[in-house]
């Protein structure tokens, strides 16, 4: 039997920067290669110096666009009134000098917004949101090789896994799967789906951590122990994860 399971979603983001300025868009296009680099994703981008531009050669091809609300004759307001007329799906992130004009983005239904001069670490943690927004819509799946033959699952909803002689556990919402296999392969593949480690034998989906109690983490109903070797990393990464889901 198999002891892998086969991803079912794209690795691939495709992402429109949209800015007059010519060194906000290669500060842009730096921070994106950065992160790409870090979380080892490829993602596909292209430039656009004006709203004007990306609406007269738009596609629903992206994922995410990073749009500057100070523009020429069309602000990124209008841009995006206009974009949402061919495009009801992609994730809208502004770019601005000053927050107050990001507030109205709630009417173009925005995600956020990044405020000039953009940090690193800022760009970062708001795009790693805009992803996480992405597969809301569009739920991961992969496909596991069970005895009878393959079956897809969709990762937001499995609750943990767990390890047992080399066996893995999968806790689902529709019952317990088991494959054989080793934790450390299923870490690695579900790393950017926040699946986290609360002890040797469990790795945990923080969507459906419920509560924490002493040294036990709540699980769709389950409880598990939170080893103190894996305390501090478990807790700072589901706080993280608490933040961005706000």
């Amino acid at each position: 039997m198999r002891n892998s399971f086969t991803m079912e979603r794209s690795a691939m983001l495709n992402v429109a920067v949209v800015d007059d300025e010519k060194s906000c868009t290669e500060l842009l296009i730096s921070y994106l290669a950065q992160f790409a680099a870090e979380k080892k994703r490829e993602i596909h981008t292209e430039v656009f110096y004006s709203g004007e531009e990306l609406l007269n050669r738009y596609q629903p091809q992206y994922d995410i666009i990073l749009l500057d609300i100070e523009m020429g004759e069309m602000d990124g307001m209008e841009t995006a009134r206009q974009l949402r007329s061919l495009d009801q799906d992609v994730v809208l992130v502004f770019i601005t000098n000053m927050a107050q004009y990001a507030i109205n983005g709630y009417e173009v239904g925005a995600l956020d917004y990044v405020l000039k001069p953009i940090t690193y670490y800022t760009f970062s943690v708001r795009f790693e949101r805009a992803i996480s927004r992405i597969r809301k819509r569009r739920p991961e799946e992969f496909l596991l090789p069970l005895p009878e033959g393959m079956q897809r699952v969709r990762v937001d909803q499995i609750y943990y896994v767990e390890v047992e002689n080399h066996t893995l556990h999968y806790h689902t919402r529709d019952g317990v799967l088991m494959v054989r296999g080793s934790l450390q392969s299923v870490e690695e593949k579900l790393k950017d789906s926040h699946f986290v480690k609360c002890n040797h034998w469990y790795l945990v989906n923080l969507r459906h951590v419920t509560g924490i109690r002493k040294n036990m983490v709540c699980v769709a109903g389950d409880m598990l122990e939170i080893s103190r070797r894996n305390k501090t990393a478990f807790l700072s990464a589901l706080t993280d994860y608490m933040g961005m889901e706000l």
